[in-house]
């Protein structure tokens, strides 16, 4: 019978770091609503859902939730008529700007090798 081989603590510690991002950033809109604050720093709930074309108010909304609870964005409230409402990223959420733009890189690259098939 073979012996399993036991992780490395180094190993295990990044494992449980991708997880950890993972369950930050999971769901169909996260990603796109951080890049869509990356390149836009500062936009209203409405211009938000219509940069996500497709994304239902009610799903914008928990996903800004769950984005501000876990302090990747900043929800701010401005005392005009009627309300208006902003988000923009936090520095913790700025800090996933290379990871956006790594992203957003390799899905131009991604297209391209589709598109030249």
């Amino acid at each position: 019978m073979k012996k399993k081989a036991s992780l490395s603590e180094d190993c295990l510690r990044n494992i449980r770091a991708m997880k950890d991002a993972q369950d930050l950033l999971s769901g169909k809109w996260k990603i796109a609503i951080i890049g869509s604050l990356h390149y836009n720093e500062r936009l209203r709930f409405t211009d938000l859902g219509r940069h996500l074309e497709g994304i239902a108010p009610k799903v914008l909304s928990k996903e800004l939730k769950d984005l501000e609870m876990n302090h990747l964005l900043k929800r701010t409230v401005k005392n005009t008529t009627p309300i208006t409402v902003e988000y923009e990223l936090t520095q913790q959420g700025k800090s996933l700007k290379k990871v956006v733009e790594a992203m957003s890189n390799w899905g131009v690259q991604y297209r391209k090798s589709i598109a030249s098939k």
